[in-house]
């Protein structure tokens, strides 16, 4: 296989992955401040919960490129910080800490103690810290176990020892946990199951009933040695551990969790057993055992020995479990274990993690679907909740006891304050623009069972609306000024119309002002609050000066006329219709001072800016002047050179707006920028130079079709540009990659902007659109990225488009679930066998199970209506479930489309079993809105893939490929083929080509010969990819994902492709596979790379007006990814330059070789790491700049490509 490829793309990361793995709770700040550490992918993410506000902030996010097994935390005696270990596939133990100065991860220590990859014997599936940070355990699944001894040098650094051995060979590791034993020798608690019988005995009985066994480990510090202290065994069923204070606070020990039950055990104390509730109602299974899939420990302040459990079962039910301890004759706990108790607590979703605040919050880290941060109200002590005791119940699992009941209701303890989008399981994406706008939108299906949605996602900022008033009449334009120097906040808000100027006042409510002392018979160019407590209004005519109600005019010029104006605090620049600028200064008496001299300029002057006066400065050095001959000058204000020209720069259009403005760049100073908006919709930002005045460094974004223009805002304390096109965007600093961003807001259009600022609303946007006023607020920079969601019913499986309106139609189906029939039965039974509990809502309850059946449906969506929802839900019945769906015109009913889903009845997973298949066909009524059912067709097995084809339907049932029409009664079958070795997955079609993907063995390409109406393979592929997801990139190419993370391009030879295409081909290609064991031609790879996460959807589209075709694919933990085709080879020689130089400068933090990590299957090829090199920016000068050396370029421009190359062609 060829190592370099003629096809190159740029890898870029539009959405990083939403799902969670493990969150851990810490003071990662070194303050008292509670922080939580999230591994989400191969993402550390720190988030910062706002107690006040009842939000979580995202405060940093690093790719380690690798991927994250596991992660824990720890603090060192004395210390006010906590570190983080990871244990990752690289091999490597890493000791992380956060630097909040920096707001960087650096890395304390690196210790290599294995292989890389994901290896059963290799340690880093399971890692606890001993909780006064002594010491940690990482174990891997099976035999291995090591010990690191953590502790303080002489200079106070954080040491790591050798690791000390405590391997066991034929031992399979469920759970470990560090045990809370004050400062006695660390105990590591493991959950084993002793294989090696199992393993020797050829009947095979052994292994039917494996022994699940609690062992200690305890870490002797004196002797430097790992002994395995204690082990008894526990129920075979169990499978989760948790750590019960010790110490003080508690008798130490653990719970160890099984199917419905939940057992005290340490290694001097008796068991003690409590059932785990079942739920009670008409459509419960009343023999339907639950397990503990998730919990967490809380210690309460100000009592020793007050702690409790919130554990969670399989249906998100939450059980508080405490434990009671023996008192002495003071009442005190002495420490041993008197019983355990279990209650419910309240409902919340499944988590893969739950952390418990000090203030009184409960953030859960969700499996699917949104993570959710929730308010306690109160413990639940003084409820009704029935409470269940172990002194009722047998310590022993063998013995048989009654199960206990609890009746679910709603939240009552917990209130939720804030729900965090997540995408995960992100089943299927379409990319399409509905809404008319610049950029195309991605509608998308995720979550499951019953909290399934349908997503619509749009780049942009979110903006909340305070205020949207009418107005009498359309003004042109907007300001707000504060009336003195000294004030907080602004005190007029000044509206100019076509042939007159209104002034209102801020205050409680909103009020004409008569006297301001404005001129209000004319419009307004430019307002400024001027020195101490002056107002400047420019008008056509003149400058008003106003200052304590004293008015000082000064005017225009006979027949001239004032056309632009720029004023900061002290100056006032501008330009008169006849070319020539007027300078003013505000002298030490607070007067205007007319400059003697006025420049002259050899076009009309379009716009002026100066920039703000620079703190302990006088003026602002520079003027910038954009004339109607497409060009901006420089011109110099400082006293020895005023009017000076010092440079100037050629535009493709004549500028339309202006702004000289300092932002934070990305080496964490400030830099002068100035920001030109142009007639033609472009937006160009270039460095000036704060010394000589030169431009340099221009980066242009084209934002619309209408003249841009340009407006200096505040968001969350940083500069922004605010820029209107045809619809609003703001440049603003990245505030975790410090990179500049322009990024459209998701608002209607504004014809201007200004900054407002008063006591309800301190940092706002105030602008106008036609004869409106709007006032708004952006409250978040960093999620560019907005959903909106829209609830389905059961998981979805497949989104399809209707060809013309803007509809879409969902498949969806969920296993072991009651269909609505069989609950409508069940709750008609009026002597129901477990009671007659209320119908509780499904979204947030689930749906009652039952072994064995299926609930499915399609759904209708209208994303566009005026509330967003589903219009139509069509149940399936007898048991069946829909596998695949399709929108196919038929030739043969003059084109008329209709709604092909293909079910499977009886379905079993694993194994794959069924007994019957079907095609449903339904016709569209209402333009789509509504779906008539006309018949189904029955088949052997259930059609995984279904496509449109010369005006039939393509079916792939089992390993055939069935070319369909539709009949009266059912499909007729016009032809097949025998075409993929195992299961037909995904279908994609051009002319008389088919791209066929088989869910074992890759890729087949077929090709359907009318003349002889046969289906023939003519080229397949080299490598048994687990195929999931395909699209065709050109005639020759197809781009798809397979089930282990990765992303290839595959193209057929043109040689074979041209023969295959051949009339009379057909007989060569016929007799060719049976000796070949194969088609007779193979594919070859032009582009290879690993994503880290299962692709679910790839595309080809364009997501940037007037950008150019990308692959925009989705993958099933919330990522959203795009693959950029490289136009130059000048291009990729410097980018494959750059990348090596990242790899070598800014390795991965958890050790893992960046090279190894994107070929883990297969070696990477044709594509650079666009997510590696954007990290550039985030790297030290002395760094930037050796790259730069190497590289032969400057750092800026280094910048400068790697933002155009997202910008040209994607978010």
């Amino acid at each position: 296989m060829a190592t370099t490829s003629n096809m190159f793309l740029y890898s870029l990361t539009i959405q990083p992955p939403t799902t969670i793995s493990q969150a851990l709770l810490g003071q990662f700040s070194g303050t008292k401040e509670q922080q939580i550490i999230t591994a989400s992918g191969s993402r550390l993410t720190l988030l910062q919960p706002d107690p006040r506000q009842g939000k979580v902030n995202t405060v940093l996010s690093h790719d380690i490129f690798g991927i994250i097994r596991s992660i824990a935390t720890f603090r060192l005696a004395g210390s006010h910080k906590d570190y983080i270990i990871l244990a990752t596939d690289s091999g490597r133990i890493a000791i992380i800490e956060y630097q909040p100065k920096t707001n960087r991860f650096s890395r304390i220590h690196l210790e290599t103690f294995g292989k890389s990859g994901v290896r059963r014997v290799v340690p880093g599936q399971y890692l606890a810290a001993d909780p006064k940070g002594r010491a940690c355990l990482i174990a891997g699944v099976e035999k291995n176990k090591l010990v690191y001894v953590l502790n303080r040098n002489a200079q106070a650094e954080l040491t790591i020892s050798s690791p000390l051995e405590a391997h066991k060979p034929g031992v399979l590791v469920l759970s470990l946990v560090a045990l809370d034993v004050g400062y006695a020798n660390p105990v590591f608690a493991a959950l084993e199951i002793d294989y090696s019988e199992a393993d020797q005995d050829p009947t095979g009985e052994a292994g039917k009933e494996p022994e699940a066994q609690l062992v200690y480990y305890e870490l002797d510090l004196g002797l430097n040695h790992v002994v395995r202290k204690w082990s008894d065994a526990v129920d075979p069923t169990s499978s989760l551990l948790f750590q019960v204070p010790g110490g003080n606070d508690g008798p130490s020990g653990v719970l160890v969790c099984g199917e419905e039950n939940v057992t005290y055990r340490h290694s001097n104390q008796e068991a003690f057993r409590v059932p785990v509730p079942r739920r009670r109602g008409a459509t419960e299974d009343p023999q339907r055992k639950r397990t503990i899939v998730a919990g967490v420990m809380h210690k309460l302040k100000g009592s020793a020995g007050a702690f409790f459990f919130l554990l969670q079962t399989d249906d998100g039910d939450l059980m508080k479990v405490t434990l009671d301890m023996v008192e002495d004759k003071d009442g005190n706990p002495t420490g041993e274990v008197r019983r355990l108790k279990v209650k419910y607590f309240d409902t919340i979703p499944i988590a893969q993690s739950l952390c418990i605040l000090k203030s009184g919050f409960l953030f859960s880290a969700g499996e699917f679907g949104n993570h959710h941060f929730y308010q306690f109200e109160k413990l639940g002590d003084d409820d009704e909740e029935l409470e269940f005791s172990s002194d009722d119940f047998p310590t022993d699992s063998r013995v048989s006891y009654n199960p206990v009941y609890f009746h679910p209701r709603p939240l009552e303890n917990l209130v939720l304050v804030e729900s965090m989008d997540s995408m995960n399981p992100l089943i299927d994406c379409k990319i399409a623009n509905l809404t008319g706008e610049d950029a195309p939108q991605i509608y998308s299906v995720c979550g499951n069972r019953a909290r399934s949605t349908f997503r619509m996602l749009k780049h942009g900022l979110e903006v909340s609306e305070i205020v949207a008033s009418e107005l009498p009449g359309t003004p042109a334009a907007v300001w707000t000024t504060k009336l003195t120097k000294y004030d907080e906040y602004d005190g007029y808000i000044v509206l100019s119309f076509t042939n007159a100027t209104l002034v209102l006042s801020i205050g409680e409510t909103v009020e004409e002002v008569t006297e301001s002392g404005f001129l209000t018979s004319v419009p307004t160019l430019a307002v400024q609050q001027l020195g101490e407590e002056g107002l400047i209004q420019v008008h056509p005519k003149g400058i008003r000066h106003i200052v304590q109600g004293r008015v000082n005019e000064w005017p225009a010029p006979q027949h001239r006329s004032i056309v632009a104006a720029a004023t900061n605090e002290n100056q006032v620049v501008i330009a008169l219709s006849s070319g020539e600028i007027v300078y003013f200064e505000m002298d030490a008496d607070g007067s205007l001072a007319e400059y003697d001299e006025k420049k002259e300029m050899s076009g009309t002057v379009t716009s002026l800016s100066l920039g703000r006066v620079p703190e302990g400065l006088r003026r602002s050095s520079f003027l910038a002047v954009g004339c109607d001959d497409c060009t901006v000058r420089i011109l110099s204000l400082d006293p020895e050179s005023t009017l000076e020209m010092k440079s100037i720069q050629a535009l493709t259009s004549a500028p339309s707006s202006l702004l000289i403005m300092a932002m934070e760049d990305s080496t964490g100073g400030m830099t002068l920028y100035l920001h030109i908006g142009l007639h033609s919709g472009v937006y160009l930002r270039t460095v000036l130079d704060e010394v000589t005045g030169e431009l340099t460094d221009t980066r242009q974004k084209f934002l619309g079709p209408k003249p841009t223009k340009l407006f200096q805002v505040s968001v969350q304390g940083q500069p922004c540009v605010l820029a209107l096109s045809s619809r609003p965007w703001l440049g603003y600093t990245d505030p975790i990659t410090k990179n500049f961003a322009m990024t459209p807001l998701i608002y209607s259009e504004l014809e201007f902007g200004w900054n407002f600022s008063s006591e309800q609303c301190l940092e706002g946007m105030v602008g106008i659109h036609a004869n409106f006023l709007r006032i708004f607020t952006i409250e978040r920079l960093g999620d560019t990225m907005i959903q909106k969601s829209i609830p389905l019913t059961y998981t979805p499986k497949r989104l399809v488009k209707h060809p013309e309106q803007p509809y879409f139609y969902t498949i969806e189906s969920d296993n072991n679930t009651l269909p609505p029939e069989l609950r409508a039965q069940l709750l008609a039974q009026s002597g129901a066998v477990n009671g007659d509990a209320a119908i509780l809502p499904p979204e947030d309850f689930g749906y009652p199970r039952a072994t064995g059946r299926w609930a499915s449906c399609i759904s209708i969506v209208d994303p566009l209506g005026e509330e967003p929802s589903v219009l139509q839900r069509i149940d399936l019945e007898g048991n069946e479930a829909a596998v695949s769906a399709a929108v196919v015109p038929f030739a043969s009913q003059e084109g008329e489309s209709f709604l092909i889903v293909g079910t499977g009845k009886d379905m079993v997973l694993n194994p794959r079993k069924f007994s019957e298949g079907y095609i449903h066909v339904y016709r569209f009524h209402e333009d789509g809105r509504d779906l008539e059912f006309i018949h189904k067709t029955k088949v052997e097995e259930p059609p995984m893939a279904l496509i449109p084809f010369q005006g039939r339907l393509l079916a792939g049932v089992g390993k055939t490929l069935r070319v369909y029409d539709l009949g009266l009664r059912q499909l007729l079958r016009k032809a097949q083929g025998e075409v993929a070795p195992q299961l037909i997955v995904s279908l994609q079609t051009q002319g008389s080509r088919i791209i066929v993907g088989d869910v074992q063995q890759g890729i087949t390409y077929v090709v359907y010969k009318p003349e002889s109406n046969k289906l023939l393979p003519f080229a397949d592929d080299t490598i048994n990819r687990w195929t999931t997801c395909t699209t065709m990139v050109d005639y020759e190419s197809v781009a798809g994902g397979d089930k282990f993370g990765n992303i290839w391009i595959l193209r057929c030879s043109e040689r074979a492709s041209q023969e295959s295409d051949e009339p009379g081909s057909e007989i060569q290609l016929l007799h060719a596979r049976n000796y070949l064991h194969g088609a007779q031609s193979r594919v070859s790879p032009m582009a290879h790379f690993y994503t880290q996460d299962l692709p679910t959807s790839i595309v080809k589209t364009n997501l940037v007006v007037g950008g150019q075709d990308v692959l925009v694919w989705s993958g099933i933990q919330g990522t959203v990814g795009v693959l950029i085709p490289f136009v130059s080879r000048e291009d990729v020689d410097f980018f494959q330059n750059l990348e090596s130089h990242m790899r070598a400068e800014d390795p991965p933090l958890a050790g893992r070789d960046h090279l190894i990590y994107r070929g883990y299957y297969v070696p990477v090829k044709g594509v650079i790491d666009g997510d590696l090199c954007e990290r550039f920016s985030l790297l030290p000068n002395d760094k930037k700049q050796m790259i730069a050396g190497e590289l032969d370029r400057s750092v800026r421009e280094i910048e400068r490509k790697i933002s155009d190359i997202r910008t040209r062609s994607a978010f």
